[in-house]
């Protein structure tokens, strides 16, 4: 599923216009980068926790040139399931 048909999904189920829905999907999308921008995680009780995690710098090896190459350490988003999510598939 791609996000146009994620987005008409969502606006049959929620009975929104697609146009309401892609609204309402970007809002939700760029509050989260906010959110985890300014440092704080966001825990959504039964679906699951967004946060921020640092990566620490290493030594990797390109695969072409089999060289090795450091790698700064960076930041990047995070994703896990809650539990009650996951309990829905099992």
């Amino acid at each position: 599923m791609n996000k146009q048909q994620f987005i008409k999904a969502f606006a049959d189920k929620a009975n929104f216009t697609q146009k309401d829905a892609g609204i309402a999907f970007d809002a939700m999308v760029a509050t989260i980068a906010d959110t985890l921008k300014g440092g704080d995680k966001i825990q959504i009780a039964g679906f699951g926790t967004f946060e921020l995690k640092t990566r620490a710098a290493r030594t990797g090896i390109n695969p072409l040139t089999k060289q090795k190459v450091k790698i700064k350490a960076c930041k990047a988003p995070a994703f896990k399931f809650g539990n009650s999510f996951k309990d829905l598939f099992n």
